[in-house]
């Protein structure tokens, strides 16, 4: 793991995330926690819905209404 100073380098708007989901749990750092994984995890959801649809939209490689190779 990397202290807080290399994260914030890393990530410039790690600070201001951080004052939000702390400013938005009334300065709980539990709950501020607890909403940055919810929302982690909600991104991490719908990202991996989003790659399944363009799965959906990818060809194979099967033409519809071509008859087989024998």
């Amino acid at each position: 793991m990397t202290d807080g100073a290399e994260s914030s380098k890393a990530h410039p708007s790690l600070d201001a995330m951080t004052a939000a989901y702390l400013r938005e749990a009334g300065d709980d750092p539990v709950t501020a926690l607890r909403q940055a994984v919810a929302d982690a995890l909600a991104a991490l959801d719908e990202a991996a819905r989003q790659r399944a649809a363009r799965e959906r939209l990818i060809s194979r490689g099967y033409v519809r209404g071509a008859s087989p190779r024998g």
